[in-house]
C-alpha cells in the first residue's frame, strides 16, 4: 500500500519503491513542467514489478518452459515400466486373480 502500512501494521514490501519513485517525481518535475517524468521510468517499473511480481511470473513461466522442454528431450533411463507396478494390484492383476479363484 503505498500508505506505507502493511497488512500487519509495518512498513509494507512496496513503500520504499513508493518512496523512491516520489523523490524521483520531487526532483525531476515542477508544477508547470512534467517532461522529468521520463527519468522516473526505471523506479516506476521497480515500484510495478513490486506490486504485481509480473517479470517474475514471466521468468518462472519460461524456466519452467525450458525445464519440460529438458525433461521431455532426454527421458528418464531408469523409469518404471507399467508392468512393474504389480504391487499395486492394478495391473496385470487378472492373471493373479485366475490363479487365486481356481485354488479354491
Amino acid at each position: 500500500m503505498s500508505s506505507g502500512y502493511g497488512l500487519a501494521g509495518g512498513v509494507s514490501r512496496c513503500f520504499p519503491f513508493w518512496q523512491e519513485l516520489l523523490a524521483c517525481y520531487v526532483v525531476n518535475t515542477t508544477t508547470d513542467d512534467d517532461s522529468g517524468k521520463s527519468k522516473c521510468q526505471p523506479a516506476l517499473e521497480d515500484y510495478y514489478e513490486c506490486l504485481h511480481h509480473k517479470k517474475e511470473a514471466a521468468r518462472t513461466i519460461a524456466l519452467q518452459h525450458a525445464y519440460r522442454k529438458a525433461e521431455a528431450a532426454h527421458p528418464r533411463e531408469n523409469a518404471s515400466k507399467p508392468g512393474s507396478i504389480r504391487r499395486l494390484g492394478l495391473l496385470d492383476a487378472e492373471e493373479d486373480t485366475k490363479s487365486v479363484l481356481d485354488s479354491k
